[in-house]
């Protein structure tokens, strides 16, 4: 199974992890993906921690929201609530977002239940990340965890699957292609 690092940057700053460190890290656990997210940063500043992923790593390279921000990476990932702000359908986002994202690169969306992977079915997206697996601690609006069902509904899913939401290197799962990790690694 792969490795989708996700690199939070409230996350780094409350465990006084560097940008370069947690790469290094992610880098040293063969991450195939990393997104970097920052929920409380202005876009010129996700911008500059884009370019300096990219000096130090080679892999995927996704952006959380900051679909503006294209040029700098390799994809986007929404989650459900930032893809009603680009609009209350669903479908109509993901043509907006289409229209910005590229075909050539890889747009993700957050899904957390049988009817979201069922609709996402439909959607003109690459992958989906599918949880929360069990309680985190770096997202606070978790309503709910899937626990043992995460894998029966992954299999409903016709795009490639992220396991997202209190995932170890040490979860295993046969419907889904990437463990998605962020604090997790740095342990």
């Amino acid at each position: 199974m792969k490795l989708y690092a996700l690199c939070d940057q409230d996350m780094l700053d409350t465990k006084g992890v560097t940008l370069e460190e947690f790469v290094e890290i992610a880098k040293l656990h063969n991450a195939e993906i990393i997104q970097y997210r920052s929920k409380n940063s202005d876009v010129s500043f996700i911008k500059q921690q884009l370019i300096r992923i990219r000096k130090i790593y080679e892999g995927f390279l996704i952006v959380n929201d900051a679909y503006e921000l294209i040029e700098y990476c390799d994809g986007v990932h929404m989650g459900q609530g930032d893809l009603a702000l680009v609009d209350e359908d669903i479908t109509k986002a993901i043509r907006i977002l289409r229209s910005v994202v590229s075909e050539d690169k890889i747009l993700g969306i957050s899904t957390h239940n049988e009817e979201e992977v069922a609709q996402a079915n439909s959607l003109d997206i690459n992958y989906i990340g599918l949880g929360a697996f069990r309680d985190t601690t770096t997202k606070h609006d978790i309503t709910g965890t899937l626990g043992d069902s995460l894998d029966k509904i992954a299999s409903k899913s016709k795009h490639l699957v992220g396991a997202i939401g209190g995932v170890t290197l040490e979860d295993d799962f046969e419907h889904v292609t990437y463990r998605v990790i962020g604090s997790g690694l740095l342990k």
